[in-house]
């Protein structure tokens, strides 16, 4: 049978976060040690283990049919590359970063200066937007360590929680973009794995709701419920049930987690008592 191919990072947090989120929409995978590649149990699916580098023209040739990259990658080297989902997670940002001592402070302060990078597509685009002139080196690797052996003057790399530019004596001075793990395609897929594609794309979208929301149930005094449900509308409206208590009901709903402790703060304000949080596995809609 023809398996839908897909592509993950062979290690670190990205490897890690993708093999969780196919988890979690159902795909059973054997995941033995040092394996190149390894097949679901219950979906017509391979996942590829590779250098996150490599993915785009694995793609662009059609060796995988999709997989689950760093935006920031498919900035770099795979600007054809259709991207069909964003995923949420694996959050970073590219960034242009100084030794502290020195005086630049945006990226117009290093014109004419040398700077170390893995993203040469990336910061040439900036550059020219910019209209500034730099001198780049190209390193793979530890491109951190570039300003204090003299390499550069500085440096753009991807950026997490900003210790690993700490550790090196190095301050941010610009933001070039934001990126996140997708989900992207070939533009050679088959019709075939694009509906399969389809059927994983559903289920993301199931679970990524899930985690942007909470379940909630509450009890309301009968007095204040139509003031308490403005507050909730849940995904339609929420549900309203009776209790044995005379004159209260038991309210059950969905909050947005960015709203959540607003939300709490009005319903509290309005009488609510009891309120129950839960979290959400999946929204199905």
């Amino acid at each position: 049978m023809n398996k839908l191919k897909i592509a993950v990072q062979k290690s670190g947090r990205l490897h890690e976060d993708s093999m969780m989120i196919l988890k979690e929409i159902g795909i059973s995978i054997d995941n033995g040690k040092d394996q190149l590649k390894a097949s679901a149990r219950n979906f017509p699916l391979e996942v590829f283990y590779l250098r996150n580098g490599d993915i785009p023209q694995y793609l662009r040739d059609g060796v995988v049919d999709a997989a689950i990259i760093g935006e920031n990658v498919l900035i770099e080297k795979g600007h054809d590359i259709s991207i069909v989902e964003r995923l949420g997670f694996s959050k970073c940002k590219v960034s242009i970063a100084v030794p502290k001592a020195s005086k630049a402070k945006s990226l117009k302060d290093l014109e004419g200066k040398r700077i170390a990078t893995s993203y040469p597509n990336t910061v040439n685009q900036f550059l020219e937007k910019a209209g500034v002139k730099a001198n780049l080196h190209i390193i793979n690797g530890s491109v951190e360590i570039a300003p204090n052996i003299g390499l550069a003057d500085g440096i753009c790399d991807i950026v997490s929680s900003g210790s690993t530019l700490f550790k090196n004596g190095l301050k941010e001075v610009e933001v070039l973009l934001q990126s996140e793990a997708v989900l992207a395609t070939s533009p050679q897929i088959s019709k075939e794995n694009q509906e399969r594609i389809d059927k994983l794309q559903f289920r993301l979208k199931s679970v990524l709701r899930g985690r942007e929301n909470k379940y909630v149930l509450l009890n309301a005094p009968n007095d204040n419920l139509e003031a308490i449900i403005n507050i909730l509308p849940g995904m339609k409206s929420p549900t309203v049930l009776p209790l044995a208590q005379e004159g209260w009901s038991s309210i059950h709903s969905v909050i947005n987690k960015n709203d959540f402790w607003n939300v709490i703060d009005e319903l509290k304000a309005n009488g609510a008592e009891g309120i129950l949080v839960c979290p959400i596995e999946n929204m199905v809609l």
